[in-house]
């Protein structure tokens, strides 16, 4: 996926928007009162949190593809407060990633491939056309 002029923070939320039309990619049961990893100290209070998380994994794919669990748990993780001892990073929690990157293969977006030594999800020919034409409408409606 080529590298885009619209400010990812703008686009997110209108792909998480798209997401929201798919039948495959919903929340399940625990997304309300789970945390995004061990370094939070509390769940997300978006409702939408999930669909701005699988519209960020499906970019993240897309720009660093392929790409797996592991790598993005790292790219989700973060600094734990750990009082007067000296901060760590820790992971993101890897159960939310594997679900919405499941959900995204089972939608057509992302599928499973290796690529040399590389193992990891790529955007498909569906989830770059859907990212392409949000970047689109964006672009036009910025003019």
């Amino acid at each position: 996926m080529k590298t885009t002029k619209v400010p990812v923070s703008e686009l997110i939320p209108k792909v998480a928007e798209e997401l929201k039309k798919f039948s495959e990619i919903k929340p399940p049961e625990w997304a309300p009162f789970v945390k995004t990893g061990v370094h939070k100290e509390r769940p997300p209070t978006q409702r939408d949190w999930w669909y701005i998380r699988s519209a960020a994994v499906l970019l993240s794919v897309g720009k660093l593809g392929p790409i797996g669990v592991s790598k993005l748990r790292t790219k989700y993780g973060g600094r734990k407060n750990n009082g007067y001892d000296p901060e760590h990073l820790y992971k993101g929690s890897g159960s939310i990633i594997r679900n919405v990157l499941q959900q995204l293969e089972s939608a057509g977006l992302v599928e499973q491939t290796k690529k040399g030594v590389h193992k990891g999800r790529v955007l498909t020919k569906k989830g770059a056309e859907l990212v392409s034409s949000i970047e689109k409408q964006m672009r036009s409606q910025n003019k």
